[in-house]
């Protein structure tokens, strides 16, 4: 990192925190659905691998913050990259642990770490879609990360009724001040003990099949409130 880009992060990030305090403080929560899912796992004692799109990172990410004030034990993992700097700091200031790499990655270093932190307590956060895509494709390091560790994959998805997209591969979604937001939990997916590599495919577009029809559920339930 040059020292140039130290000090933008040195000054802005204290700005940008409080720009998404002030903004998010601001939305308008219609409804959360099946965090019923999520309760087992808030003690910290048992682990799972959240997932949601990279689109929703501000909603789902805001979630997660919640769950880790009442005992929930996160680590995100997010992209190796420079630009990987200002999303791990905001997740360390949640309170939650970090890996940098990515959910897709499949080798041997990434699942080792992302191992580690499970087996220590730690459930492993992702945006399975990322870092570079396509939109809403589940990447398999997702499932492999899942299958090693024997935790369940918890969906989680949402919806704002109105928000900036910005002009990038994930069309990612900054809700508006004052917006109306839906969050939903989906039902736990566990890959089924001594499923093979070749098998795993089945199970990727399931997970994958799970995670859109929540994006569905919320839009729905956010134009019928």
């Amino acid at each position: 990192m040059t020292p140039m880009r130290r000090f933008y992060y040195a000054i802005g990030m204290p700005i940008l925190r409080a720009f998404t305090r002030v903004l998010t403080s601001t939305y308008r929560v219609q409804a959360v659905f099946g965090e019923e899912h999520i309760e087992p796992f808030l003690d910290g004692k048992t682990v799972c691998a959240p997932a949601y799109w990279h689109q929703h990172h501000v909603l789902c990410s805001g979630r997660v913050r919640d769950w880790i004030k009442r005992g929930f034990k996160a680590c995100f993992l997010i992209s190796g990259s420079v630009d990987g700097e200002v999303p791990e700091r905001i997740a360390r200031a949640y309170g939650a642990e970090v890996i940098r790499g990515s959910a897709n990655q499949s080798g041997a270093l990434a699942l080792r770490d992302q191992h580690e932190m499970m087996k220590k307590g730690y459930s492993i956060v992702s945006t399975p879609d990322g870092p570079q895509g396509p939109q809403y494709e589940l990447k398999t390091g997702v499932m492999l990360m899942a299958r090693v560790g024997k935790v369940p994959i918890v969906p989680v998805s949402c919806a704002a009724d109105r928000a900036w997209y910005l002009d990038r591969w994930d069309r990612f979604m900054i809700p508006k001040p004052f917006a109306r937001v839906v969050i939903g939990v989906g039902e736990p997916y566990e890959i089924p003990p001594g499923t093979r590599m070749d098998e795993i495919e089945p199970h990727r577009v399931a997970v994958q099949e799970r995670v859109m029809s929540l994006l569905q559920q919320c839009e729905t339930r956010l134009n019928s409130g």
